[in-house]
């Protein structure tokens, strides 16, 4: 080989190196994001909050144990046997200041109950606050700290967040001040058991006992959520947090610094999810919507048509998949607006407009024998036994028509989940006035088909899906 081609080889393949080893485009060159910055930028605007509230001696003896709260009852009255004086019992969060003179947001839990608040800046200074408001069904607190020229966070918009994009945490988990945690956004509109009206971010990010309060950021340094609660066995961080959406929460501060109160919208519906076999029986290609089991007396849904066994499928232009998002888009629907509704209504879709009313203030906050009641009758192929509901139990349950069930044995009515004691009100969206009523509903059922039932357990009213099958 002549000297002239070896050094073209030697050409060749030290380009080739450096082509291998120099910047590529795609997603191998993406690398993790450096939060430095905004850490040092946003950092001093991250508070430190911290309670206290006076309790007796006995109550503040429990507060330090594990004792379950059925047993404190039997500790009244005992405070002079416990030789303890009254204290301070202490709690811990974070939150952030959202205008140079001095209001804070945090969350509702952290400072609830309290008799002093006390606000620690990054600088150390220690200054006690004022509550403003709060909002318990958003558990959003604004509070306010005499002092100007505050460091303040960017607000962003939680609207324009992304499954599986990078958010930071800056808190106080455990105590420890400023501690910054990072994760991704793991999903959006996420609804939680009895948080009706908050669409929370679900992130992977490391949130723990104190981190309550605390402001979420995008990588733009922008403020999009509040970190509110976590899921755990433990206690502890287990991969499952949630943050109150920012574009939500500053609606709730914007009526807080108004009025001092927040005013919400309400259908006065209870609903229920879509599964599968709902889905057929109501005539939907899929499942999706909130379902109406009951329409409440006098309220806005019953004035505007809303009848029970409607599938709400969008509301105000929005498409709801899951029952969940109905309150969500309800709840920040100001009183006293119009709104349009469209519902499929046996198998047809329809358009209603509805004047939302106000969330009414009892809904913020968390008999005898009858003589001569008639004899159970059988609908056989249902599988259930029926009696007339007397007067009084009807008064009791708020309705007018229905039968008790008060045997169920094998067959389409056991696998739909319906039990002895339940109220089934209507079968095929055709009310049940009494046991005649329901044998002839039951004739006249198509086979080898999915109807819904309206059924009533206690308080609660659910529908369900039941397969007519053909007799062997």
């Amino acid at each position: 080989m002549t000297q002239r081609v070896f050094a073209r080889w030697v050409f060749v393949l030290l380009a080739g190196m450096l082509i291998s080893c120099g910047p590529q485009s795609g997603p191998q060159a993406n690398t993790l994001p450096d939060f430095t910055r905004l850490v040092q930028e946003q950092e001093p605007a991250v508070v430190n909050i911290s309670t206290l509230q006076r309790v007796s001696g006995v109550e503040g003896r429990l507060r330090g144990q594990q004792v379950p709260e059925f047993f404190r009852h039997f500790f009244e009255g005992m405070e002079e046997q416990f030789d303890a004086p009254q204290r301070d019992a202490e709690s811990q969060g974070s939150g952030f200041i959202i205008s140079e003179d001095g209001y804070i947001l945090t969350n509702y839990h952290v400072i609830r109950d309290a008799d002093r608040i006390l606000v620690r800046l990054q600088d150390r200074r220690e200054l006690e606050a004022e509550l403003v408001g709060h909002d318990q069904q958003s558990d959003l607190a604004l509070l306010h700290i005499e002092e100007d020229d505050l460091p303040v966070v960017k607000i962003g918009s939680s609207r324009d967040l992304k499954v599986g994009e990078w958010v930071l945490a800056i808190g106080a988990p455990f105590g420890f001040e400023s501690t910054v945690t990072a994760g991704i956004v793991s999903a959006l509109g996420r609804s939680l058991p009895n948080e009706n009206y908050v669409p929370f971010i679900q992130t992977d990010v490391a949130i723990n006992p104190g981190n309550s309060g605390g402001p979420l950021f995008n990588l733009d340094g922008e403020v999009v959520g509040i970190n509110s609660q976590i899921v755990s066995q433990s206690g502890g961080f287990m991969g499952l947090s949630f943050a109150i959406p920012i574009d939500m929460a500053m609606d709730v501060v914007q009526q807080l610094r108004e009025d001092g109160r927040v005013a919400r919208g309400w259908l006065g519906v209870l609903i229920q999810d879509v599964d599968r076999d709902l889905a057929e029986s109501f005539g939907l290609d899929k499942p999706a919507g909130a379902l109406v089991a009951q329409v409440m007396k006098d309220s806005p849904a019953s004035a505007a048509g809303l009848e029970a066994g409607d599938v709400v499928i969008s509301f105000n232009g929005e498409t709801i998949d899951r029952s969940p998002q109905l309150p969500h888009l309800v709840g920040r629907v100001a009183p006293g607006a119009e709104a349009t509704m469209e519902v499929v209504r046996e198998g047809k879709r329809k358009t209603l407009k509805v004047t939302v009313g106000e969330l009414p203030e009892d809904m913020r906050q968390d008999g005898g024998s009858e003589r001569g009641a008639a004899p159970p009758a059988a609908a056989a192929p249902l599988g259930l036994t029926v009696a007339p509901l007397s007067d009084t139990e009807k008064e009791k349950l708020g309705l007018s028509h229905g039968v008790k069930v008060t045997d169920v044995k094998p067959g389409p009515a056991a696998r739909a989940g319906i039990r002895a004691g339940d109220v089934l009100r209507t079968l095929n969206n055709l009310d049940v006035e009494n046991p005649a009523a329901l044998t002839e509903i039951v004739e006249s059922l198509p086979t080898n088909s999915w109807v819904p039932a309206l059924v009533q357990r206690g308080e609660n009213p659910r529908f369900m899906a039941i397969r007519i099958e053909e007799a062997p």
